[in-house]
């Protein structure tokens, strides 16, 4: 029997730190619930794009991010709403250590924030290799540190033994917080990561389902889904509407390709929904694979990935490199995000790519990450100079511009400094944004499609 939107079982699972195992908790009761048979809404804290294509995996619904900062705290009750309509259980994934944040902005964004936002009980993900009676310290402290918070229960991760286990259940018998969970040592149910987290689902599909399997496996076997389940059905009621796209009337559909396949595969759901209401008619190609775009094309989506582990493959495609010069060449509208503008640039790590920019880029030893406050610059196809909107950077690559494009946006943090590129009907930058916080993007890019 499934749940309105408003009253949906929910858990957010956290953990005090980045590497505890949220992902493999998470992702292991979302496959152990579906396996039960129950309709389960995948989400995740903030703007990580690998994660949920495992929550999908596991679940057979589309994964989607809760980001406070991106969207507003406003609009995380009724993205979520959205998503879980329809749905006997929701299960959130946090961010980093539970009450990290945007840098700078307090309780904003981090998991503990999004867990009050959705009225929603947390189960404390504890790594508990290298720890016995301190498990019972470092939890009665993330339990009392905020009382609105609420922590329900313990899932101990990595635990070596029988005896391990009853030195921690001892120790947390005095903390007061129940032991939902005991899980050992499992490498099977490990993912393999590289310069930007995990390997994503769409470039080790067959690998992840085995992996994804064994997660839920796992917690099926060291979990008490049953103590679980009656304690996401403890989450207090939402109030307001959900989400929806807001709907343009339209009698023709214009064709906006989005790229896809293993090297693009960073999008929010959001996206291709607001284009569908706006009147878009979304066509997903791979840049690896196929050799033109889609027929009809009138608009291009390049969203984020990892084009430069696959540059050779993508300089290769010297048909669909052309075929994306020639759309952009003739003013039609393209958006391009980090990834996307790496692959209109010159070339990539010394590879031709799209040649829409005069720019060149290559990978780098500097990680540069963080939410980003931006100003649009110029007038773009997808916002008009002064449009505010908040972004996020994630990356390993550097651009090094040539001339003949004005800068998309000014960023303020962490300094002053413009980025991206407008040129025609080219928007290309590093940030990621979140349409739903602004869903005149949409509507502008749809628009330009139909007039360009």
């Amino acid at each position: 029997m499934t749940s309105s939107s408003s009253s949906v079982p929910r858990l957010v699972i956290a953990a005090p730190s980045s590497g505890s195992g949220k992902t493999t908790v998470a992702t292991g009761l979302m496959a152990a619930f579906a396996a039960r048979g129950l309709a389960v809404s995948p989400h995740k804290v903030g703007p990580d794009y690998i994660d949920p294509g495992y929550h999908a995996l596991a679940t057979g619904r589309v994964g989607r991010n809760l980001d406070a900062y991106l969207c507003g705290p406003e609009l995380i009750g009724p993205l979520f709403a959205h998503g879980a309509r329809g749905c006997d259980l929701a299960v959130v994934e946090g961010v980093m250590g539970m009450y990290d944040g945007a840098a700078g902005e307090g309780e904003l964004a981090s998991t503990a924030h999004v867990a009050k936002l959705l009225r929603a009980p947390v189960v404390l993900v504890v790594d508990a290799s290298s720890q016995s009676r301190s498990v019972a310290a470092l939890v009665h402290g993330f339990a009392s540190w905020d009382p609105q918070v609420r922590v329900g229960g313990v899932i101990l991760n990595k635990v070596a033994s029988d005896r391990h286990e009853a030195l921690l259940r001892e120790a947390l018998d005095a903390a007061g917080v129940p032991v939902l969970g005991v899980l050992r040592r499992a490498p099977q149910v490990d993912t393999p990561s590289r310069h930007l987290g995990l390997v994503p689902v769409a470039e080790r599909q067959s690998a992840a389902v085995e992996a994804v399997a064994a997660m839920g496996a796992q917690v099926r076997e060291g979990c008490d889904l049953e103590a679980l389940f009656a304690l996401a059905r403890s989450a207090g009621a939402l109030t307001g509407e959900a989400w929806e796209a807001p709907v343009t009337s339209t009698t023709t559909r214009e064709v906006v390709a989005v790229a896809g396949g293993p090297a693009f595969t960073f999008s929010y759901a959001e996206h291709t929904e607001l284009l569908t209401a706006a009147g878009a008619e979304v066509v997903v190609f791979d840049p690896l694979r196929d050799e033109q775009l889609p027929d009809g094309t009138r608009g291009l989506v390049i969203g984020g990935g990892f084009p430069e582990v696959y540059a050779a493959e993508l300089s290769a495609n010297e048909p669909l490199r052309k075929a994306v010069g020639a759309l952009a060449e003739s003013g039609a509208p393209v958006a391009a995000e980090c990834a996307g503008l790496l692959y209109l640039c010159r070339e990539l790590d010394g590879r031709p790519m799209c040649g829409v920019l005069d720019a060149t880029a290559r990978m780098s030893q500097r990680l540069t990450l963080g939410y980003r406050d931006a100003v649009a610059l110029s007038d773009s196809v997808l916002a008009v100079a002064g449009t505010r909107m908040r972004g996020h950077e994630f990356h390993r690559t550097v651009v090094e511009p040539g001339s003949g494009a004005a800068p998309a946006w000014g960023v303020r943090a962490p300094e002053r400094r413009v980025e991206g590129f407008v040129q025609q009907g080219v928007h290309a930058s590093y940030l990621h944004t979140h349409w739903a916080a602004e869903p005149g993007v949409a509507r502008r890019f749809v628009e330009r499609c139909r007039t360009s």
